[in-house]
């Protein structure tokens, strides 16, 4: 899609962005210690931090990744809503009071509590800076994608736009700005979600599709091929053996545009065509010419007798839902490209996929869980969700910013809360996008700010700048975890250089600066993934990585040093040897999928396990370690 930048979005995103900024230098003042800048002086009221939680974990892999993932597979992408709130349960019931209790800055704080093991110090940061890594880039990605349509700006120049900023956040003030800055995008976010599910329930549904959608005209085939058809002149077939199908190419009014051959009909679809001279076109026409339009709709409605209607008018949530279940939906899933050579030129056509809305409401569109690696894909998938909330650093972090175990596990319920009534609106943020045909072709993580759009430009300034706020949050606090990691965990405990207060915090400001630069370059080099996808991948590291050594830690007395220290070495190198040999990277590498080590996208499966093998057969072989140890 071509994207125009408007005032009104640019003035409401700068107004947030600088209170947001303003915010950080006035919390600078209050951060001069170590305490202050890493765990905001644990003064932090629990209902704040229950609400910050919920910010920090409604990242661009919930708001941008999860209702695209619904917009484009249905009922699949909020399979990913389900494991996120369901790895709570781990995080209230087993670590919310630990981690208060035996920590004091890090993850690692509480790990090394009764051990003071250089083991556990070096495996515990390696592994916080391996997961904030992993989830930064869906976060850097979901930058990109935001400024582009908000502000007429290049995916790259995002990218770096949310890297300085939260650089700028970080580096003055620590965990205190980024607590309220979470609070102030996770109520907000909440907020006009709401008020845009409630907007897409008053509008319903409807047959009759947006003047911006693409909605494909047909020809008689045969017609069309002998150049009768008025205004038309066929060009050339090309018969794709990947998909099947054929393609023919017509000219109309100067323009290529390419059709697909159905039967005696041919239905139009829409390209993009790199040419030898490197330009690319949309549907044969520059960009900026707006021939490439946003997709999506519905074919069929039918109202509770079996009636074809046209609109449904105003819906409640169950009518809406059962509407769907009656209706026929256009959708254009990543899987229907074809990639067509036309001479030297290479040509992309998105091919239309007509799917019953009742298999839309059931899983089966993205995961393929009749084949046996379906499966095992969605299990792995399922467990690292599961497992690796409560191992995340950047959520473990937030305990020690509340004054009490107790209030460790009010703000968790709050965030539960929080979180549970937010991912039942991503069902309606989802499903509005894909039925009011808005959803950009080349990125459905676009979905749910252009259908803000769809309901007017001040409410899609709003909400962009709500989801760009949500960015500017999760990346600074992971940036806060890593950069604790190298201070903290790496210099002052694994190393012994023993710093001042001051000394401490300068390194964690250092530390921010170049993992945010990381971060960029990932962002950038990642474009084009679905967030939700690539968060899995962080939530499959720190589940293998961190989970394990948590529970054992927590619940098994016999435990040692050398256990924790060579499981979190185990699993995070078996989950990241599975992600970077898996068929997702293989394409990101741009690789055939076929030719990958494995069909495993999600290693959770394996590595978890692992993991947890290692801890416990490691731990038998070093008992005598621990001799004379305390309990936590």
């Amino acid at each position: 899609m071509n994207y125009i930048a408007n005032p009104i979005a640019i003035t409401i995103f700068l107004a947030f962005v600088g209170f947001v900024l303003g915010m950080s230098f006035y919390f600078a003042r209050k951060a001069k210690s170590a305490e202050g800048y890493f765990a905001a002086g644990g003064t932090i009221h629990w209902f704040v931090n229950g609400i910050a939680f919920a910010g920090d974990y409604l990242s661009a892999a919930s708001f941008l990744g999860i209702c695209g993932l619904i917009a484009t597979m249905g009922y699949d992408g909020f399979l990913y809503s389900i494991g996120y709130l369901a790895g709570w349960i781990v995080a209230l019931f087993v670590v919310a009071e630990p981690m208060k209790r035996l920590g004091k800055y890090t993850f690692t704080d509480a790990l090394d509590s009764k051990f003071n093991s250089k083991g556990i110090q070096l495996m515990a940061a390696i592994s916080t800076l391996a997961v904030s890594i992993f989830y930064l880039i869906p976060q850097m990605v979901g930058a990109g994608i935001l400024v582009t349509p908000l502000l007429g700006l290049p995916h790259w120049v995002g990218v770096i736009m949310v890297g300085a900023i939260v650089i700028t956040i970080v580096a003055t003030a620590g965990m205190t700005s980024t607590t309220y800055v979470q609070f102030l995008k996770g109520g907000l976010l909440i907020v006009f979600s709401t008020v845009v599910s409630i907007l897409v329930l008053n509008k319903g549904l409807s047959t009759e599709p947006r003047p911006e959608t693409f909605f494909p005209k047909n020809l008689n085939a045969a017609e069309a091929v002998a150049g009768n058809v008025e205004g038309y002149t066929y060009k050339s077939t090309i018969a794709d053996e990947k998909s099947g199908l054929t393609f023919i190419k017509l000219e109309n009014e100067g323009l290529n545009g390419w059709w697909i051959q159905k039967g005696d009909v041919l239905e139009e679809a829409q390209s993009k065509t790199t040419t030898a001279d490197g330009d690319t076109l949309y549907n044969g026409a520059p960009k900026a010419d707006n021939k490439f339009k946003s997709v999506g709709y519905l074919t069929s409605l039918k109202d509770e007798d079996g009636n074809e209607i046209k609109k449904t008018g105003k819906v409640s949530i169950f009518k809406y839902f059962a509407s769907i279940d009656r209706s026929k939906v256009v959708r254009y899933p990543k899987a229907n490209i074809a990639k067509l050579e036309d001479g030297d030129n290479h040509v992309k056509v998105f091919c239309p996929v007509i799917t019953d809305g009742s298999d839309l409401l059931i899983p089966g569109q993205k995961f393929k869980v009749k084949t046996p690696i379906g499966k095992l894909n969605f299990i792995s998938l399922m467990l690292a969700l599961f497992c690796g909330t409560a191992a995340l650093p950047h959520i473990l972090i937030r305990y020690y910013t509340v004054p009490s175990q107790r209030d460790a596990r009010k703000s968790t319920i709050v965030a539960i809360s929080a979180m549970g009534f937010f991912y039942v609106l991503t069902l309606f943020l989802g499903f509005g996008a894909m039925t009011l045909g808005v959803i950009d072709l080349e990125s459905g993580n676009m979905s749910a700010p252009l259908l803000a759009k769809a309901f007017g430009i001040v409410l899609f300034s709003i909400i962009s700048a709500i989801a760009f706020a949500t960015v500017l949050g999760t990346v600074s606090g992971l940036i806060v975890a890593a950069s604790g990691a190298v201070a903290h965990d790496l210099m002052d405990n694994y190393f012994g250089i023993k710093m001042t207060d001051q000394q401490k915090v300068k390194s964690g400001k250092i530390s921010a600066v170049v993992v945010g630069v990381v971060a960029i370059i990932l962002g950038i080099v990642f474009k084009g993934m679905n967030v939700a996808f690539l968060v899995g991948w962080a939530f499959a590291v720190a589940a293998s990585a961190n989970l394990p050594a948590i529970i054992m830690l927590l619940f098994w007395k016999k435990t040692t040093a050398k256990g924790i220290a060579w499981s979190i070495g185990v699993g995070m190198i078996a989950a990241l040897a599975i992600i970077l040999s898996s068929p997702s990277m293989y394409a990101q590498y741009g690789l055939a999928k076929e030719a990958a080590l494995h069909s495993l996208d999600n290693p959770g499966i394996i590595s978890i396990p692992l993991s947890f093998i290692t801890l416990i057969v490691v731990s038998l072989m070093t008992q005598k370690d621990n001799k004379g140890l305390k309990d936590v």
